[in-house]
């Protein structure tokens, strides 16, 4: 029987725990709790730190489980002896650690995974939670990331434990050329563990495949290809920090509006009579409002007008309550003939057309429609025409002789 269980309770292990098992603890806890992790958590990680410094030396746990904390201090062996909590973090880790800043932490962290996600606008707009299903590396719990039996997994003998092996290619007389490639018997794992040794759950990669379920939250105004990071949330491998899981926001057009900033853009069509006698027109948002726009009579609105309509554009991102414009350009539909027995009275409502004076010798020519293909073909034509003429494109140079 223990006299105090706190420091297994922080470890969150049961006073008979081995060894490994404390270390394992530590190991996962401390990674958790790292202040460049979780700033906020450097208590935590102190508490940590100081449970395992005490429970992993034999005799201040042996002092511990008959007095606790108290029979600690009376005899000289108290478990705030460690200059710092990353001292402990340091040594487990073998200095650095996975988020030291240097070298190390870029060779012991794996990689990042980045998956595109594509969002309405309307989302975008209102915010969602979006769900995304994947499939990542997790480290095989049977053999707990070890590949089989354990203290059946033995360094390579075909590349000592590098996971290199160097070919030697003779080129030449004199010349040869070393070329490195991963070694094929451990697949630059640098162990090798014998077949009937191997976890039958991972077959000896120290991983399996799982199915993930990430619940990503899509904020109102974000934009097209913002990132949204799920730390620690990569494929797994023994001896290394996971990668972050990156979603990449990706926007997909939408049928009325376009995006430019917080701003929203649109095209209005309208008839000629709305252009020069008025008009009400309704414009659906993209959260369902019907927002009803005016022209009064007499007002006349010309083909490519631009107007705006203050605070109905999108929210900003982390500041919905504030919105851009919608911004509004118009296009008037004009007909394409009209009855001629309607131009005397468009005559007299309109103002009169100017007079032009036009000259004895001038000729009178007839106007016909331009059609885009014709003219598309013709020019097609001409390039060709040009391209096989002697000579073209290519530079002309001259040259003298002596």
């Amino acid at each position: 029987m223990v006299k105090e269980t706190t420091y297994y309770d922080v470890l969150g292990v049961k006073p008979s725990c081995t060894s490994d098992e404390l270390k394992k603890a530590y190991r996962k806890l401390a990674l958790k709790y790292h202040p460049d992790k979780n700033p906020n958590e450097g208590e935590k990680f102190k508490q940590i730190s100081q449970a395992y410094e005490v429970l992993s030396n034999p005799d201040k746990r042996r002092l511990y489980d008959q007095g606790g904390e108290q029979a600690l201090k009376e005899g000289g062996m108290s478990g705030s002896g460690f200059s710092s909590p990353m001292d402990i973090f340091d040594m487990f880790f073998g200095g650095g650690g996975p988020f030291g800043g240097s070298r190390s932490r870029r060779e012991r962290r794996g990689k990042d995974v980045v998956h595109p996600l594509q969002v309405s606008l309307e989302e975008l707009y209102k915010g969602a939670v979006r769900k995304l299903a994947l499939q990542k590396n997790v480290i095989c719990e049977k053999c707990e990331g070890r590949g089989g039996k354990k203290g059946t997994v033995e360094r390579c003998p075909g590349c000592q434990g590098s996971g290199m092996s160097v070919h030697v290619q003779q080129l030449g007389p004199g010349m040869i050329q070393q070329i490195q490639t991963m070694c094929q018997d451990c697949r630059g794992s640098g162990e090798r563990i014998s077949p009937k040794d191997r976890c039958k759950t991972c077959l000896g990669m120290k991983t399996i495949r799982d199915r993930k379920i990430l619940e990503v939250h899509v904020d109102k105004g974000m934009v097209d290809g913002q990132k949204i990071t799920f730390g620690g949330e990569g494929d797994q491998e023994p001896g290394l920090e996971p990668g972050d899981i990156i979603v990449v926001l990706d926007e997909k057009e939408h049928e009325v509006f376009k995006r430019s900033n917080n701003d929203l853009i649109m095209q209005m069509r309208i008839d000629l009579v709305e252009s020069l006698c008025g008009f009400q027109k309704v414009i659906t948002t993209l959260d369902d409002r019907a927002l009803v726009i005016t022209s009064l009579p007499g007002e006349v609105t010309k083909h490519g007008d631009v107007k705006c309509i203050l605070n109905e554009g999108m929210p900003q991102y982390k500041n919905p309550f504030e919105k851009g414009r919608l911004i509004i350009q118009f296009m008037v539909n004009f007909p394409s003939v009209l009855p001629p027995e309607l131009i005397p009275q468009l005559e007299n409502c309109l103002p009169p057309r100017p007079e032009v004076m036009i000259p004895d010798n001038a000729e009178e020519c007839m106007l016909v429609e331009l059609d885009p293909e014709q003219e598309g073909r013709r020019r097609n034509y001409r390039n060709a025409y040009d391209e096989d003429e002697p000579g073209h494109g290519q530079s002309r140079v001259q040259c003298a002789t002596h």
